[in-house]
């Protein structure tokens, strides 16, 4: 799979800069949901024929990248 980086992109003046499909108004987001509530490839390229099967594993590709690099901080438990 090429870089996601080649296919997403976050501009200000679109989607309010929220990562989209490179050309489209697509965001990330809502491919990950559409995978998360089980739906394939196939079926979500039918919905949005503009996606292709690279922008649909770039989304998740750029998923996977984002939450690497997520700092979590562990606050003590009550008890």
């Amino acid at each position: 799979m090429a870089d996601w980086r080649e296919r997403i992109e976050a501009n200000p003046e679109v989607m309010f800069g929220k990562p989209v499909i490179t050309g489209t108004r697509i965001p990330v987001e809502h491919i990950l949901r559409k995978l998360a509530a089980n739906m394939n490839f196939e079926a979500i390229r039918r919905d949005y024929p503009a996606l292709t099967l690279e922008d649909i594993q770039a989304a998740l590709a750029y998923a996977c990248d984002v939450l690497s690099s997520e700092e979590i901080v562990l606050m003590g438990t009550a008890g």
